[in-house]
Order: structure tokens, then C-alpha cells, then sequence
């Protein structure tokens, strides 16, 4: 199929169809992958003081491969820039509640979005504390700043050379995991990796609590199955490339985690970086790993490499995130400066451009802060919200072309469902009140947003749109 035109018929730029399944799951796999193995293994193990932790990979792979199911419908069904905005209007009814749930997932989005790239940042930064023995806060800083900006005049262009700039970048993203399990498995102790602490699985209250905080450390490194959905418009053949670059990006990446950390553990002692803030090292765990096996010079030269993996994974978010204020600000729901392609490039360089710098700020947050955060403020109104936006659809529009229908319908739903209020009912309570007061106050800004603007519930609904 040949790409779209650059232009509409009264010659306004628009969005181009460039990315085919190679890009589409390169994007994914490389916002998969990132840092998040890389940073959060001593996180994973404190949450529950040893290897059972690895536990919260499987429950977070019970429910993020229903839920990449869910996408998949969707993505294909609806592709279009902003992804889930997309979903949530149409599902919930784009006169009524939908201009609601779409409202409060850019709201949400504009909390969480630069929460989850400054994580990116985060963690490169102090993974250059190895190389760099005497770096202080501010230099971490400045790091997380640099990079962003970097990062920035990257995607400052058309798409059709960022999809080769993708791959690249995906490219090292994958030498660096193979070099990590190789190593792994030609030096690997069972008897290391499997040494359980004394009642490691004593089904208490506090080892749920525990299951429940290392499968949120799990979902964060799986975040990114979806982000192909973000950019539906610039996908070709959006309706068999969605699905399968989310398949291939969750089954690849969950057999890539589950390598690397046993890499790990076989060869340092969890008891080593455990629990990680009492071990400053546990930073830069894999390059003390390579440190421990081939010297400091070659762990050197991998921490570039990790560096290289995170980059390519706050590209990658940058690229999707970048797209969602511009769609809500074509659908009239969001401010309309951003709503605006660059008149050349053709890509929306304002909302590039305010979705990179918020990142660069949220870059002051502690990382582990940041996890909790971000994923407490999707939960509700993003991924519970886009299950009940699929079943509207297929219940209120039975004739909507649906490419790809989840399997069997509708379990992967109540699975997923299931997922997500046992991560918030294991949710430390401060971060759950942020959570409901930053849900609450996007609320009332919608209500604000919708008088000034005379949008529902401020104006009749349309007789031929019926409520959501």
C-alpha cells in the first residue's frame, strides 16, 4: 500500500502512514525494554526480599497480555494519533461522557507522560554514576536535561526518517540484552539465583502487599506494548500491523526480562543490592554485573550501551506521547496551539516540544516515587477505562470494522480488570490519595473547561448521536 499523501485535499499538511510492522514493534519493544530491567531489578528484589519477587513479573504478564489484547481491538478498530483519547471518546460517546474520559485522560496524560520519560532519564543518569564516581545531584540534573534535549531536536522532523532512527536504536537496545544474557548464562549459579530467604512464601498479608509492589515494578518495565497505538495515523496498514507489533512486543520482551534477571541473580547475590537503598551500587547493577565478570573497562564500555538502550527508550515514549495533546486539540478538547503540524515537517512541534521539556523538569522526582506515581494515575481512567469503552462498542456499534477481535471475549476483559484494582488495592495510601485528589481536580477542570467552552453537559446533545 503507498503511503498517504502529506497534504489533505485543501493542502494542509498532514500525518503520513510510514511505519509498517518492523518500525511499529521496534517502537514498542524499545520503550519496553529501556532502562526498566536495567534500573528496577533491585527494586523488584527489595519489594519482596528476594528472588520470589520474580513472581510480580508473571502476575504483571497475566495483565498486560489481556490488556494488550484490549489495545489490539482498539488500535485496529480506531487508529488515529493520541491512542487512547481516541478509545475513551468514542466509547463513552463523543458528545456525551466521552468528551469527559478524554478530557481526563490528557489531564492525567500531562501528569503521568513526562513522569514516565523522566524515568528514562533518570535512570541513565545514574548509570553514568559508574563512569563517573564523583557526580553529584546536579550533575545528574543536568545529565537528565541534556539528554531530553537531545531527544527533542531527534524527533524534530519528518517521520519517514525517525522510523530508521527507531530501528537503529532498537538495534542497540538488542545487543545490549543479548551481551547482558549471554554473559548470564555462560557464568550462571542456580544455587545462587535460587536462594530463597526463610518463609518466602508464607502467604501472609505482607507478602501480598509485597506481590502487589513488585508487580507494579513489573508493569512499569512492560509499559510500551502500545505505544505503536499513539501514532495509528503514521501506521500503514493500522489494522493487522497494531495487533502484531503488540503480540510479538509483550511475548519478545517478557522472555527478555525474565533471561535478564536470572542473569543477574545467578551471578551477584541478590542479598548484594537488597534492599537497594541501602546499597548505592544497586544504581548500576548490571554494570557491576559486567564489572564482576570481565573487569571495570568493559563494564565501562556496556554502561554506554545502557545508555544507549535508555535513550532509545525516552525517544521512543517521546515520539508516541508527543502525539496525544495534538489529537485532543483537533477533536476541540484540548488548548488549540497544539493542534497545529510544523508547516514544513509536518509533524506537532508544539506539543513535542512542551511534552519534552515537562519531562525534563519531572526528572527532580525520586525514580521509585516516579514508578507509583505514574501508574496509579493511569490505572483508573486509562486502562480501566479503555475495558469499558471496548465493551460500549461492541455492545452500542455492532457494525464498527473491527480488523482484529480479541480472543475470547469477553475473559481477557474481567482478567485485566481484575490486574489492575489488585495493583491499586496494594498501593501505598499516600500515593492513592494523590491519585483520587489529582483524578478529582481534573474533574472539576473539565467542568470549568466545559462552561467556558459550551460543551457537554453545558449544551444539548446532538439528536443523532446517542449518549455514551
Amino acid at each position: 500500500m503507498n503511503p498517504a499523501s502529506s497534504v489533505d485535499a485543501a493542502g494542509h499538511p498532514k500525518l503520513e502512514r510510514r511505519f509498517g510492522l518492523l518500525q511499529a514493534t521496534a517502537l514498542n519493544m524499545t520503550n519496553m525494554v529501556g532502562m526498566g530491567p536495567f534500573i528496577t531489578i533491585p527494586l523488584l528484589m527489595s519489594a519482596m526480599g528476594g528472588p520470589q519477587a520474580l513472581l510480580g513479573w508473571f502476575v504483571a504478564l497475566l495483565i498486560t497480555v489481556p490488556d494488550g489484547l484490549i489495545w489490539s481491538e482498539l488500535g485496529a478498530a480506531m487508529p488515529g494519533s493520541g491512542g487512547s483519547y481516541v478509545y475513551l471518546r468514542e466509547g463513552y460517546g463523543r458528545h456525551t461522557w466521552g468528551r469527559l474520559m478524554a478530557f481526563l485522560f490528557v489531564w492525567q496524560f500531562i501528569l503521568s507522560g513526562p513522569l514516565e520519560i523522566a524515568s528514562g532519564f533518570i535512570g541513565m543518569a545514574k548509570y553514568l554514576g559508574y563512569v563517573w564516581p564523583g557526580m553529584t545531584r546536579t550533575h545528574e540534573l543536568l545529565v537528565c536535561a541534556g539528554a531530553g534535549l537531545v531527544a527533542i531536536a531527534l524527533l524534530y522532523r519528518r517521520i519517514r526518517s525517525i522510523g530508521w532512527i527507531t530501528v537503529c536504536l532498537w538495534v542497540g537496545t538488542l545487543i545490549t540484552v543479548t551481551l547482558v544474557i549471554l554473559s548470564g548464562a555462560l557464568h550462571f549459579s542456580a544455587a545462587r539465583a535460587f536462594s530463597f530467604p526463610d518463609g518466602a512464601f508464607h502467604f501472609s498479608t505482607g507478602f501480598f502487599l509485597g506481590l502487589g509492589a513488585a508487580a507494579r515494578v513489573g508493569i512499569y518495565d512492560y509499559l510500551g506494548y502500545y505505544d505503536a497505538c499513539y501514532i495509528g495515523d503514521e501506521i500503514k496498514n493500522p489494522g493487522r500491523t497494531i495487533p502484531r507489533s503488540i503480540l510479538i512486543s509483550l511475548v519478545a520482551v517478557a522472555i527478555i526480562y525474565l533471561l535478564i534477571n536470572l542473569s543477574i541473580i545467578g551471578v551477584i547475590h541478590w542479598s548484594e543490592f537488597v534492599p537497594a537503598e541501602k546499597h548505592p551500587e544497586s544504581n548500576f547493577i548490571v554494570s557491576i554485573f559486567m564489572e564482576k565478570l570481565y573487569g571495570p573497562q568493559v563494564a565501562s564500555v556496556f554502561t554506554a550501551l545502557i545508555c544507549w538502550t535508555a535513550f532509545g527508550s525516552v525517544f521512543a515514549l517521546l515520539l508516541g506521547y508527543s502525539r496525544i495533546p495534538y489529537a485532543a486539540a483537533q477533536d476541540g478538547c484540548f488548548f488549540r496551539a497544539f493542534g497545529v503540524l510544523h508547516p514544513k515537517k509536518g509533524f506537532p512541534h508544539r506539543s513535542l516540544l512542551v511534552v519534552g521539556l515537562l519531562s525534563i523538569v519531572a526528572c527532580v522526582l525520586p525514580l521509585d516515587t516516579v514508578i507509583s506515581a505514574l501508574l496509579t494515575t493511569r490505572i483508573v481512567v486509562q486502562f480501566a477505562g479503555q475495558i469499558g469503552a471496548l465493551v460500549l462498542l461492541r455492545r452500542h456499534q455492532p457494525q464498527l470494522a473491527r480488523p482484529y477481535k480479541m480472543w475470547l471475549y469477553p475473559l481477557p476483559c474481567f482478567v485485566a480488570l481484575a490486574g489492575w484494582i489488585f495493583l491499586l488495592a496494594t498501593t501505598d495510601q499516600g500515593i492513592l490519595l494523590y491519585g483520587a485528589i489529582s483524578l478529582l481536580a481534573g474533574v472539576v477542570a473539565y467542568f470549568v473547561w466545559a462552561a467556558r467552552q459550551r460543551a457537554w453537559p453545558f449544551e444539548p446533545v446532538p439528536a443523532q448521536q446517542p449518549p455514551g
